[in-house]
C-alpha cells in the first residue's frame, strides 16, 4: 500500500461529464492515471489524452512537473500535447477566417506550455506565424500572432538567429507607426527587446531599424505598459551596445539630448526602485522562506552535521555561528532582529546571500579571516553588510521618486545587470580591505563605514562604465589616499596652499609654538596625579608630581586618593630640573623592560621616564591617559632644551595656525590670492615729482 505522502486527492473534470474525485497515486506512471479516467468515463483510445491545470497557465501535466500537483487541485483531461498542435497548426491555415483568428487566439494562450511548444515548434510552427506577420494586414490577428511567437521564442527551444531581415522590419513598423494598435505596439517592442539581448547581431539589425527619437515619444504616452515596455528596449539597446554604438544611440536623438539624459535617468530610478519593496520589508523569522535564507547563508560559510544533536545543542551551535557571521546574537534571541530594521530590511539578505551564493570562496575568506581576529579587531560581516547595503541605497537613490528634471545616470547601470548585488559583491570585499587599512576596532566601525562611502562616492562620480573599472578604481583609492583628498580638498577650500599663505604660516609657526611651549609649562606647574604599578600589578597607590612655579624644581611624592590638589609644600621629594638628563618613553623606559612580557600596548604607549644624576636614578611614569603623556613629554621636552614631538603638539599648531590664517584672511574674502608676488615696476627715470608752486597759474 503507497504511503499518505504519496497520495494526492484531486478533481478531474471534463466538458458534458461530472467530474471525478480520485486519489492520485504520484508513484503510479501517468498514462495508468489517465486509463483509469477513460475508463471511468468509458471513453476509447487514452493514449489521445493528457491531464492539464485548469487555472493560470493551463500547463500540461507530465512525468517531470506531476509532483507539484497539491491537495485540492483542479485538473482537466484534454486532448494531448500532439494533437492539440496538429489541431491548431492546421486551423492556423485555414481559408475561413474565423477558424484562422480563433485557432490563433487559442494559440496564443497554450503557447505558454513548454510540453505544447516543444510539439508546435517541431511542426516548424513558429516559421509558419512568422510568414503570417509577414503578410497579414488584419490587426486582431496580428495581435494573437505575436502573442503566439513570443510565448513560443521565450522557451527557448529554438534561436532568434534565424529571424529574417523582412519579419524584423515588419516588428520594427510597428513601433516606429505613431497612432497604432497598443497590444501591438507592446508585444513588438517585448519581441525587439529579447532579440536585441539575444545576440549582437541582431542588435545591429534593430539599432539600424528603431530611432531612439521615436521610443523616446513612447515614454510620453499615458499607457504604462508601453512606457515600461519602450523603457527596457532602450536599456536592453544601451546593455549590448559597445561604448561607440553606445554614443550613437543616445546621440542619434539630434536635439533632445538633455532629454535623453533625463529620459535615461528616469529608467534607471525605476528599475532600481523595484526594488523598494524588499528594503522596505522588515524579515519576518517565522516566514520558512526567509529562516531558510538565514540558514544557507550560514551554511555557505560553516560546515556543520546536526542532525544528531539535541535540540538544544543544536541552537546553541547555531547561535555561536551566526555570531561568527556578524549577527548581534545574544541568549535566545534570532539573527533575524538584525534585518528587522527598515531600510535595508529583507533587501540586505538578498544581497548577503547572492554574495555567498555567486562570489562563496570570497565570502568565506571574508568570514573565516575575521573569525580569527581578535574579537574587538574583527570586522563583523553580517552588521557591515547591513549598514553597506543601506549605504547603496542611498547613493543610488533607490526608494526615492524620479525628479521631473533629474538627469544625473551611472553608465554603468546600463553595462551591469544586478547593479546593487555586483556593486555590494566588490564594496563588502573593499570594506573589508579599508578595516584592515584602518586597523579598526568594533568601536570605529561608523568610521570605517564613512570612509567606505566616500571611496564609492568618489568613484562613482568619475562615471565608470563597467564593474571591473569601477573595481579597479574603487580599490586604488585606498584609506591612506582618502585621508590625503580630505587634507588636499581642505587646504584648497580654505586657500591655504596659495605660496602667499603658507609664507604666512612659516612666519606664524615661531610665535604659536612658543605659546604652545607657554601651556605645556603651565600644565606642568598645576601637576598630575599618577598611579604606582608595582610587580603584583596592584595600583591602589597614587603619587602626585608637579613643577615649581619658578621652572627650577619638580617636586613630587605619595598622596591620599581624596587629595585632588596638594600644595607644593606637602610633597616631600624633589629633583633640580638642571639635574635632568634624559627623557626615555615607551619600551624604553627601566620600568617596562623589569616588565618585559607582561605590559600591554596600552601601557606602553603611556610609560615615560626621566634620569638624573648621570642616568644612575630614574622617575618613572605612567601617565593617566594619552592626553597627559602628550602634555607631560612635550613640557618635559621643553625644560631639557628639546623639539616637541607629540601628535597633540603637531594637533593644536595645526588648529592654531588654521584658525590664525582665516583671522587674518577675512579682509580677503572672496579675493582670490595670487600665487606669485606681482611684479614691481622698473624706476622712473627722474624723480621730479614735485609740483612747482612758484608759477602762478594765468
Amino acid at each position: 500500500m503507497p504511503q499518505q505522502k504519496d497520495i494526492v486527492r484531486i478533481a478531474i473534470q471534463m466538458t458534458g461529464v461530472f467530474p471525478q474525485l480520485i486519489q492520485l497515486d504520484q508513484k503510479k506512471p501517468l498514462s495508468a492515471v489517465i486509463k483509469e479516467v477513460c475508463t471511468c468515463w468509458t471513453l476509447p483510445g487514452p493514449e489521445n489524452y493528457a491531464l492539464q491545470y485548469t487555472d493560470g497557465v493551463q500547463t500540461y501535466i507530465t512525468e517531470s512537473n506531476r509532483l507539484d500537483i497539491k491537495n485540492g487541485c483542479i485538473l482537466r483531461l484534454t486532448k494531448t500535447p500532439g494533437r492539440c498542435a496538429e489541431d491548431l497548426f492546421k486551423g492556423i491555415q485555414s481559408t475561413e477566417s474565423g477558424v484562422r483568428c480563433d485557432s490563433l487566439k487559442e494559440l496564443a494562450g497554450i503557447s505558454k506550455d513548454v510540453t505544447f511548444a516543444q510539439e508546435f515548434i517541431s511542426r516548424d510552427g513558429h516559421l509558419l506565424l512568422v510568414k503570417i506577420v509577414e503578410d497579414s494586414k488584419d490587426n486582431e490577428i496580428m495581435t494573437h500572432t505575436l502573442t503566439a511567437f513570443m510565448a513560443l521564442m521565450d522557451h527557448g527551444i529554438v534561436s532568434w538567429e534565424n529571424l529574417s531581415a523582412v519579419f524584423i522590419k515588419k516588428i520594427a513598423s510597428f513601433v516606429n507607426s505613431a497612432p497604432f494598435d497598443a497590444s501591438i505596439q507592446q508585444v513588438s517592442l517585448d519581441i525587439l527587446e529579447s532579440m536585441v539581448l539575444s545576440s549582437y547581431s541582431l542588435f545591429l539589425l534593430v539599432k539600424q531599424e528603431i530611432t531612439t527619437k521615436r521610443l523616446i515619444d513612447h515614454l510620453h504616452v499615458t499607457n504604462q505598459q508601453i512606457q515600461t515596455k519602450a523603457m527596457a528596449l532602450l536599456m536592453a539597446l544601451l546593455q549590448t551596445a559597445g561604448d561607440l554604438d553606445r554614443k550613437d544611440i543616445i546621440h542619434s536623438s539630434g536635439t533632445v539630448q538633455d532629454e535623453m539624459a533625463h529620459y535615461l535617468y528616469v529608467l534607471q530610478s525605476i528599475t532600481l526602485n523595484q526594488l523598494e519593496s524588499r528594503m522596505k520589508t522588515p524579515l519576518d523569522f517565522y516566514n520558512q522562506d526567509q529562516r531558510d535564507a538565514l540558514h544557507k547563508l550560514r551554511d555557505s560559510a560553516f560546515d556543520v552535521e546536526s542532525e544528531n544533536l539535541s535540540q538544544e545543542r543544536r541552537r546553541s551551535l547555531c547561535a555561536k555561528e551566526f555570531k561568527k557571521l556578524g549577527f548581534s546574537v545574544s541568549n535566545n534571541s534570532n539573527p533575524g532582529q538584525d534585518l528587522v530594521r527598515t531600510p535595508p530590511g529583507l533587501l540586505a539578505l538578498d544581497t548577503m546571500c547572492y554574495f555567498a551564493t555567486q562570489y562563496t570562496e570570497a565570502f568565506k575568506r571574508f568570514v573565516l579571516e575575521n573569525s580569527s581576529r581578535e574579537d574587538k579587531h574583527e570586522c563583523p560581516f553580517a552588521r557591515s553588510s547591513i549598514q553597506l547595503t543601506l549605504i547603496l541605497c542611498e547613493i543610488l537613490r533607490i526608494g526615492e521618486p524620479a525628479s521631473e528634471t533629474g538627469s544625473d545616470y551611472h553608465t554603468i547601470f546600463f553595462n551591469q545587470d544586478k547593479l546593487l548585488e555586483e556593486l555590494f559583491c566588490v564594496c563588502i570585499q573593499l570594506l573589508n580591505k579599508t578595516w584592515k587599512e584602518m586597523r579598526a576596532t568594533q568601536e570605529d566601525f561608523d568610521k570605517v563605514m564613512q570612509v567606505v562611502r566616500e571611496q564609492i562616492t568618489r568613484t562613482l562620480a568619475g562615471k565608470p562604465t563597467s564593474l571591473e573599472f569601477f573595481k579597479n578604481k574603487v580599490n586604488t583609492l585606498n584609506y591612506s589616499e582618502i585621508l590625503r583628498l580630505r587634507q588636499s580638498e581642505r587646504l584648497h577650500q580654505e586657500e591655504t596652499l596659495a605660496p602667499p599663505v603658507l609664507e604666512l604660516k612659516e612666519r606664524l609657526k615661531p610665535e604659536l609654538l612658543e605659546l604652545i611651549r607657554q601651556q605645556r609649562l603651565n600644565r606642568l606647574c598645576q601637576g598630575t596625579m599618577f598611579r604606582k604599578i608595582s610587580s603584583r600589578r596592584r595600583q591602589d597607590k597614587l603619587w602626585f608630581c608637579r613643577l615649581s612655579p619658578n621652572h627650577k624644581m619638580l617636586h613630587y611624592g605619595d598622596v591620599d586618593e581624596d587629595a585632588e590638589n596638594p600644595p607644593i609644600e606637602t610633597l616631600q621629594e624633589k629633583i633640580p630640573v638642571a639635574d635632568i638628563k634624559g627623557l626615555l618613553i615607551g619600551k624604553d623606559c627601566p620600568h617596562m623592560k623589569e616588565n618585559k612580557g607582561k605590559q600591554n600596548k596600552e601601557v606602553l604607549d603611556l610609560a615615560f621616564t626621566i634620569t638624573y644624576d648621570v642616568e644612575e636614578y630614574s622617575l618613572n611614569f605612567i601617565a593617566p591617559s594619552r592626553t597627559d603623556f602628550c602634555l607631560w613629554t612635550d613640557g618635559l621636552s621643553v625644560l631639557l632644551g628639546r623639539e616637541m614631538s607629540s601628535e597633540a603638539m603637531r594637533s593644536e599648531l595645526e588648529i592654531l595656525l588654521s584658525m590664525e590664517i582665516k583671522l587674518r584672511l577675512l579682509d580677503l574674502e572672496n579675493i582670490p590670492i595670487p600665487d606669485s608676488a606681482p611684479v614691481i615696476p622698473k624706476p622712473p627715470s627722474n624723480y621730479n615729482f614735485c609740483y612747482d608752486f612758484s608759477q602762478t597759474e594765468q
